[in-house]
């Protein structure tokens, strides 16, 4: 049995900055040492699910899909309410896009690392990142290194999450993902908000998103193959 501190599991959402660091997390363990799990949490752009899974087939990885859908019985932001629309407006009162949904992160990286806990691995992998335009409390560095030593106290295991991510840009995220090969994948990606695909164009997800390709002058595979 392969040593679990030599294991990793990834929090694939199907976008650009999870699928990257599939592809880092694969360079750094070995293909057969990396599974991969996706949350359905009741999300507007559900396609990202399908694309997920096609990523990971694409890589030649695992994929769990695990329900948690309480986070769309909440409500209350663009990403979980159809009735409320995608936009990057700021809120007076918390200073963050409607897109913010609270607590999604930590959600995320708890129940991965209970998930983790079964398979005896003990490398959680996620893409989140201090430079993401919005800025959101669960994506900085200081929430990650907290929430990693509550998981260590609470589950009684050497658990590290590690955040390939966190300090890079867009371009440089995009150039990362090159150098690691992971470009084809891109292809089968999924970035916009609205869930469209050909993606929309016009959401904060794909303008980022856009804006990374075009500053590392390097052509979105999903676009060039939509």
């Amino acid at each position: 049995m392969q040593d679990e501190k030599q294991k990793a599991l990834v929090v694939l959402s199907g976008g650009q900055d999870s699928t990257t660091c599939l592809y880092w997390a694969i360079d750094r363990y070995g293909l057969a040492a990396v599974d991969t799990v996706t949350f359905d949490y009741g999300q507007r752009h559900h396609i990202e699910l399908d694309c997920a899974a096609k990523v990971a087939e694409f890589a030649g990885v695992s994929n769990t899909c695990l329900p948690i859908d309480t986070l769309a019985a909440l409500g209350g932001d663009s990403l979980t309410d159809p009735e409320i629309g995608v936009s990057s407006e700021m809120d007076a009162d918390t200073g963050l896009p409607n897109t913010f949904v609270p607590g999604r992160n930590l959600i995320f990286l708890t129940y991965a690392a209970a998930f983790a806990y079964r398979l005896g691995i003990r490398n959680l992998v996620t893409g989140v990142a201090q430079t993401d335009y919005s800025g959101y409390p669960d994506c900085r560095e200081e929430t990650i290194v907290a929430l990693q030593e509550t998981l260590r106290l609470g589950m009684e295991c050497d658990v590290t999450i590690h955040t390939p991510l966190m300090h890079l840009s867009k371009k440089e995220t995009v150039e990362l993902a090159r150098d690691l090969g992971g470009l084809p994948a891109m292809a089968y990606t999924h970035t916009c908000y609205n869930g469209e695909r050909p993606p929309c164009g016009q959401c904060p997800a794909c303008e980022l998103r856009a804006k990374g390709f075009a500053e590392a002058g390097i052509a979105d595979p999903l676009v060039t193959s939509a």
